[in-house]
C-alpha cells in the first residue's frame, strides 16, 4: 500500500470507487485491472444499470471476491444510477465517480485523498484526464480542471470546445475550479447526499457542472489536481454526433443554467444563450445534420415544457454566487473569444 499522511482508517476502508456499467463488458475487461491493481484498499463496486450483456456474469466469474456488484432494476442513467447505487454505500467516507473506460495509473488516489485530508472546505477533486488513444494530450471530459464563462459554456485547462492541448505540466498545480468531471470524480460522501447527489432529471451529460455548481452554492469548494493522472477513452456510450447526445447536452444546458445562476444573472443569460443555441441549430442544418436540428428544438421545447420542475430544483440549489464570485469562472464569451478571436489554448483566455 502506498505511504501517505492521509489517516489510515479513512484511506484503507474509507473510500468506495464506484463504476456505473451498461453493457460495458468490454470495457470492464480491458480497464478494471488496472482499478483493481492500483487503486490501494479501496473497495471497488460496480453498478449494473440492467445491462442485456454479459457484464455481470462476466464480473462475477472473474472477480467474485474484489468486486462488489449492485443491479439496478433498469437502465437509470448516469444520474439516477449513480443516486441509487450510492444510497447502497453509506458506510463510506468518500466516493470515486469513475467512467468503465478510464485506465488508472500507480498512485493516483493518493494525492487527492490527500488534498481533502488537508483542505475539509473541499468537497469534490478530480486528477488529470489524459487521452487514452493520445495520451500525451488532454482528454475533452475534464482535461485539466473544468471551467465555465459567464454564458455556462464549459471548457477545461487544455481543452477549448474540441482543440486539445498535449500536456507539457502547464497545468500540473492543484487549483479551485468550477466543475471536476464525472468521468473521475473523488467526491465526501457527506457533501454528496447533502446536495442529494446528481439531478436525476438530466439522465446524462452536463450532471458533474450541476453538482460542483451546487457544492459552489453551499459553501463547498471544487479542484483540481494535476499530481493524479487517468486516462479516458470517452464516447464509449453515446458518441458526440448522436442526436440523442445533442438533445441532452443543449437541454442540460439550459437547466443548469436556470438552476444555478445569481437572481441577477438569469434571465439576461438565459436569452443569449437561446439566441446563440439557436444560431447553432442552423448551421447545424445548413451541414445537413437535421438530426441534430431537430434535436435542439426539442431540447428548448422540453425544457420549457418543465419549467415547473426545474423551478423548484432551482429552490432547492439556493443560487446566489455571481459570476465573479466563482473560481473557473472565465468573464467573457468562450464563442466569441474561439470563432472570431483564435484563441485555442487555455493560456491565451486566462494567461
Amino acid at each position: 500500500m502506498a505511504s501517505s499522511s492521509v489517516p489510515a482508517t479513512g484511506y484503507a476502508t474509507g473510500v468506495a470507487v464506484v463504476i456505473l456499467n451498461w453493457n460495458g463488458r468490454r470495457w470492464l475487461e480491458q480497464f478494471l485491472p488496472s482499478v483493481l491493481a492500483h487503486s490501494d484498499a479501496a473497495r471497488i463496486v460496480v453498478a449494473d444499470n440492467a445491462s442485456s450483456d454479459d457484464s455481470v456474469a462476466w464480473l462475477r466469474a472473474h472477480y467474485p471476491e474484489q468486486v462488489q456488484v449492485l443491479r439496478l432494476a433498469e437502465n437509470f442513467g448516469f444520474c439516477e444510477g449513480y443516486n441509487r447505487a450510492l444510497r447502497e454505500l453509506l458506510g463510506y467516507a468518500h466516493y470515486v465517480l469513475l467512467n468503465s473506460d478510464v485506465e488508472v495509473t500507480p498512485d493516483w488516489l493518493r494525492p487527492q485523498l490527500q488534498l481533502l485530508a488537508e483542505r475539509p472546505a473541499v468537497a469534490a477533486v478530480q486528477p488529470k484526464i489524459r487521452a487514452f488513444h493520445a495520451k500525451t494530450e488532454f482528454e475533452y471530459a475534464g482535461a485539466g480542471g473544468g471551467y465555465l464563462d459567464r454564458l455556462g459554456y464549459p471548457f477545461c485547462r487544455g481543452r477549448l470546445f474540441d482543440t486539445l492541448e498535449t500536456d507539457q505540466g502547464q497545468y500540473d498545480d492543484p487549483r479551485p475550479v468550477a466543475w471536476a468531471t464525472g468521468a473521475c470524480m473523488l467526491v465526501r460522501a457527506e457533501a454528496w447526499h447533502a446536495q442529494q447527489g446528481l439531478e436525476p432529471a438530466f439522465f446524462a451529460h452536463m450532471e458533474e457542472i450541476d453538482l460542483c455548481w451546487r457544492l459552489w452554492n453551499a459553501g463547498y469548494e471544487v479542484w483540481y489536481h494535476g499530481g493524479s493522472t487517468v486516462y479516458h477513452v470517452g464516447g464509449g456510450t453515446l458518441h458526440k454526433s448522436n442526436p440523442r447526445k445533442t438533445y441532452l447536452n443543449f437541454r442540460n444546458g439550459l437547466a443548469l443554467l436556470y438552476k444555478n445562476l445569481a437572481p441577477g444573472e438569469l434571465w439576461p443569460t438565459l436569452l443569449q444563450r437561446t439566441v446563440l443555441d439557436l444560431v447553432a441549430a442552423a448551421q447545424m442544418l445548413a451541414k445537413g445534420q437535421a438530426g441534430d436540428f431537430r434535436a435542439i428544438l426539442r431540447a428548448h421545447w422540453h425544457f420549457w415544457q418543465k419549467l415547473d420542475y426545474w423551478r423548484q430544483r432551482r429552490a432547492l440549489a439556493k443560487p446566489h454566487l455571481r459570476a465573479a464570485q466563482r473560481p473557473g469562472t472565465y468573464n467573457g464569451s468562450l464563442v466569441w473569444a474561439y470563432f472570431a478571436r483564435g484563441k485555442r489554448r487555455f493560456s491565451e483566455l486566462l494567461p
